[in-house]
């Protein structure tokens, strides 16, 4: 497959109508020419192969994937060297492991952003990414930035809390406990139904006093009146 591949691209094919075209010219081949290639040394369509190969590798697109994202390139040498050294199925294969292993991993440490006002407005943004935003005082907004697979290891959303396994209820409780010690208030704002419903079956939402809100702005308004602290 691969040495066909790469004679189709060093002859300008372009869409499927070629494996026609392949299929066709390799049964006339068979049927025909058998007798007449028969003695052909394996030299030469090694030479042909091998002439079209360096059709195949993009070094810059392969540089451009070095770049942009690490373990892209991972996968993108996975198959390479699985294609070259075993087969087109191994290749695939070492890719697809390579590219679900990065799915687990970030939806297991998501990372969080620290939100601040911006000035004049009720938008929320990164702290960092947006210098001029302004944190409240008292006030720790948080956001989750991945919204993969389960939240194994995440605390509150200011949005985009898309679902919760029952070890994310667990951290959230253990996380409401360690606030409660400290005089600190806990709130969770705009998150999916999946969630409010996985919460409420937990009685997690009447142990927080329902504070599930729909923006970090009006959980702002109703915290800071009256408590000292919160999050």
């Amino acid at each position: 497959s691969f040495s066909r591949t790469a004679v189709n691209v060093s002859s300008g094919c372009e869409t499927l109508v070629s494996n026609i075209v392949m299929a066709v010219t390799v049964l006339v081949t068979l049927e025909l020419l058998t007798k007449l290639l028969y003695f052909t040394p394996t030299a030469i369509l090694a030479s042909i192969i091998l002439s079209a190969l360096p059709g195949l590798v993009d070094l810059t697109e392969a540089y451009n994937i070095w770049k942009i994202d690490k373990l892209d390139f991972l996968a993108c040498l996975g198959a390479f060297f699985g294609v070259l050294f075993v087969s087109i199925e191994m290749g695939l294969l070492i890719a697809v492991a390579i590219s679900f292993a990065k799915i687990i991993l970030n939806s297991i440490q998501p990372g969080t952003e620290t939100l601040g006002r911006l000035p004049g407005t009720d938008m929320f943004c990164d702290v960092n990414q947006y210098p001029m935003a302004v944190e409240t005082p008292g006030v720790l907004v948080i956001r989750i930035k991945s919204a993969l697979l389960c939240f194994a290891n995440e605390i509150l959303s200011e949005k985009d809390l898309m679902n919760i396994d029952t070890t994310g209820i667990a951290s959230l409780e253990e996380l409401y406990d360690k606030l409660v010690i400290h005089g600190i208030e806990l709130a969770i704002t705009n998150p999916m139904w999946q969630v409010i419903q996985k919460l409420r079956l937990a009685n997690f939402v009447n142990k927080i006093g329902g504070k599930v809100f729909l923006t970090a702005g009006e959980a702002i308004d109703a915290c800071l009146p009256t408590r000292t602290g919160s999050v």
